[in-house]
């Protein structure tokens, strides 16, 4: 029976995409990880590949369709033996099963995107105990027939949950249902909250104020629609307290020149920020406590430092995560930092390296800003805010007047997760460390 393709969910935030090319044409013929089209979603370009085997019979959505919906129909793939003829009969996917999407694609979109192809069942497919119907590819029950085993005992990794090749191979897999339950129940949770949120004025009203008055009027890409959704979700569920301190950089600015002219051989230039994302690693590792994220009903202490940093790209911003941060050098930290942040800007960057995290920097020191609030960006617990560094007169432990270059940072926490004086401990920590540079080392 003719077998849809599905518009897959290739982020966990991805609700629709655009199709931005296709890779194949009507008639051409695929296998299982042959690249099919390139997705963009609200962060990237991605190549989303096939799980099964056939030919493609038809295109239903054109290159460069905007706003095609997750789990939509995108093409149809046809079994040996079929032709274009057969496509007619293809029938829609039950109610029960569009009842039951959202919760199939959070459990696969943080998948590779060959686990993103889904089709719909065909009449013969197998019910389980309680007589519901077992999605499956027509591949995966030959495969299923072939070596006698019943589906009513696999659990599919296909969107809908939906039993694909790879389940069937790997039978003797754990049953993932139990873990997709809790992974789908806190966004579930969050529902109410975020439905409650008070909306500002519509479109409309927001043009009629400005009638009879010049302007241009901009359509929001994915990106900047997922950025005002979840900032805006951040501002209006997180309860939000603020740490200020001031630190003296001028032992770290000697240390950093010292240290430069050193890497100079092989062509390594650290920057203040590779300190600042050293010295925050460093920092949540020496405060276990605030190294956590919320998880709706319960909080997840995290045991390596995973710290993510703000890229501002055009039109948007990316937050790649540097993974094991307290365990990596500063010239290790400063060449994945660069890499991260040219892909960000090329916008090819892979969603497992830019989700996650615990916690996260935004740094507009560079831009002049002296100090700024930033909006912590779920699930993390916490950001720091860093500002330039300006010279200024500070008292020394002496009690003399001098001059020292300081910088203003504002640590944004989320008070679910991380207490007041569990908050200025960790923001002591990162100052102890920035103004001690060398301990980083240690």
């Amino acid at each position: 029976m003719p077998t849809e393709i599905l518009m897959p969910a290739l982020s966990p935030t991805m609700e629709e995409g655009t199709l931005a090319k296709w890779l194949v044409k009507e008639g051409d013929t695929v296998a299982s990880g042959d690249l099919l089209a390139e997705i963009e979603t609200d962060k990237a370009t991605m190549e989303f590949e096939a799980v099964d085997e056939g030919v493609i019979g038809k295109i239903l959505i054109a290159e460069g369709s905007e706003g095609v919906k997750v789990n939509s129909p995108i093409a149809i793939l046809l079994e040996d033996g079929e032709s274009a003829d057969d496509i007619g009969a293809t029938p829609a996917a039950p109610a029960a099963a569009e009842d039951t999407a959202p919760a199939a694609s959070e459990d696969a979109s943080p998948a590779p995107a060959q686990a993103a192809a889904a089709a719909t069942p065909a009449p013969a497919a197998p019910a389980g105990a309680d007589g519901s119907r077992i999605f499956a590819s027509p591949l995966a029950r030959r495969i299923a027939a072939d070596k006698g085993l019943n589906l009513a005992d696999i659990s599919g990794s296909g969107p809908r949950g939906r039993i694909v090749k790879a389940d069937v191979e790997n039978a003797t897999a754990a049953p993932k249902a139990a873990a997709a339950a809790p992974a789908a129940a806190a966004p579930a949770a969050a529902a109410p909250a975020a439905a409650a949120a008070a909306s500002g004025p519509t479109a409309d009203q927001v043009a009629r104020m400005y009638e009879g008055r010049d302007y241009e009027e901009v359509a929001l890409d994915g990106m900047r629609k997922t950025i005002a959704a979840r900032l805006s979700e951040a501002k209006q569920t997180i309860p939000h307290f603020y740490l200020r301190r001031d630190i003296q950089l001028d032992a770290l600015l000697k240390f950093r020149a010292e240290l430069n002219k050193q890497l100079e051989g092989r062509g390594v230039k650290l920057s203040v920020n590779d300190f600042i994302i050293k010295a925050v690693a460093l920092a949540l590792q020496a405060v276990p406590d605030a190294n956590a994220v919320w998880a709706g009903d319960r909080v997840l202490k995290m045991k390596s430092s995973d710290v993510a940093v703000a890229v501002a790209i055009e039109g948007g911003l990316f937050t790649p995560v540097l993974q094991d941060s307290d365990m990596k050098s500063l010239s290790t930290l400063s060449a994945e930092m660069k890499d991260l942040a040219k892909r960000a800007r090329d916008r090819k960057l892979a969603p497992h390296e830019y989700q996650g995290g615990s916690f996260a920097i935004s740094n507009l020191g560079m831009f002049g800003i002296d100090n700024f609030d930033a909006i912590v960006n779920p699930p993390h617990a916490g950001i720091l805010a860093v500002g330039s560094g300006v010279k200024k007169p500070v008292v020394g432990a002496d009690g003399e007047l001098k001059v020292a270059t300081v910088m203003s940072v504002t640590m944004s926490v989320d008070h679910r997760v991380i207490d007041g004086a569990l908050g200025a401990d960790l923001l002591k920590a990162i100052v102890e460390n920035l103004e001690n540079p060398m301990t980083m080392l240690a």
